[in-house]
């Protein structure tokens, strides 16, 4: 059954006097699929941009190009997006035969495509990553592929709190063992980067989290007034399958994609330069508003 909903995402830069600014990279539109739909789009820029160029980057997200007017004391950035969301029942598909158990081997041609998404982003010179990884293959004497992965969804969840920071960057998978706290997109990129290491293909999901808890303000954990992160694992004959551990969700049609990547620091949702003298920033607002919508 189709969901519709609404986001309106709103970037607001301010600084103490008109400085310059560089050209600005948008992931704009979310990505279409048999599960996503996107029915109408709409970007407002401030001040109004000398040029906006609309393409396609490595990893095929839709990202707007966008060089603003300057010198300038503010920028701010309004995405509006509408879309339809049919779900992913990824508990649901079947896997190929001989991936149902882990270990598995991705095919020839599968290992070729996914390199960049098998290959961990950090070292882990002492084996804690692999270790803690490892933690969810022992005790059993036949262990699911997909299991596997919903165990440790459901693990970081319980274990770990959600610890709202609205700076940039992402905090590395060591701190967020360290201090078993952190945001979406440091929950995203511990599993990311353990899942790689038992052999599993995966990639960063950046977008928005619908929950009823957003309407009415109670629901911390999803992290209203910001974008939301998860992750993506390849699994063969189910395809790129969702995984949300801040939240214990597994596809569904609550999660709207918008980027994909390696990782995090190459999914922002907005990123760009600007000259002139570092006390004259004064910070960004960021408001993301998702509605579900009664057709």
């Amino acid at each position: 059954m189709s969901v519709f909903f609404d986001i309106t995402h709103t970037t607001h830069y301010r600084y103490a006097q008109p400085i310059t600014l560089g050209v600005h990279k948008v992931l704009f539109r979310p990505r279409d699929s048999h599960d996503l739909r996107v029915l109408a789009t709409d970007l407002q820029v401030s001040p109004a941009p000398v040029n906006i160029r609309l393409i396609q980057d490595a990893y095929s997200n839709s990202v707007a190009l966008i060089q603003p007017q300057s010198p300038a004391s503010e920028l701010k950035i309004v995405c509006s997006f509408s879309v339809e969301h049919t779900g992913t029942r990824a508990l649901d598909f079947p896997l190929s035969p001989r991936a149902q158990t882990f270990p598995f081997d991705y095919d020839a041609e599968e290992q070729l495509v996914l390199a960049h998404y098998l290959t961990p982003y950090y070292d882990d010179p002492d084996g804690q990553l692999l270790a803690w990884a490892n933690q969810f293959t022992v005790g059993q004497d036949v262990i699911g592929t997909r299991e596997l992965l919903v165990t440790m969804t459901q693990f970081i969840r319980d274990t770990m709190q959600y610890q709202a920071r609205f700076d940039e960057g992402v905090q590395t998978p060591f701190d967020t063992l360290r201090m078993q706290s952190g945001t979406c997109r440091d929950f995203a990129t511990l599993m990311i980067e353990a899942v790689r290491r038992l052999g599993y293909a995966a990639r960063f999901v950046s977008g928005y989290l619908y929950s009823p808890g957003l309407d009415s303000g109670t629901d911390i954990a999803s992290s209203p007034g910001s974008t939301h992160a998860w992750l993506q694992v390849y699994l063969p004959g189910a395809g790129w399958i969702p995984f949300d551990p801040t939240n214990n969700l597994v596809g569904g049609n609550n999660l709207i994609r918008v980027g994909v990547a390696r990782h995090a620091s190459l999914a922002s949702p907005v990123s760009g330069s600007w000259n002139g003298s570092i006390e004259d920033y004064l910070g960004m607002e960021v408001d993301v508003q998702v509605r579900k919508i009664i057709p």
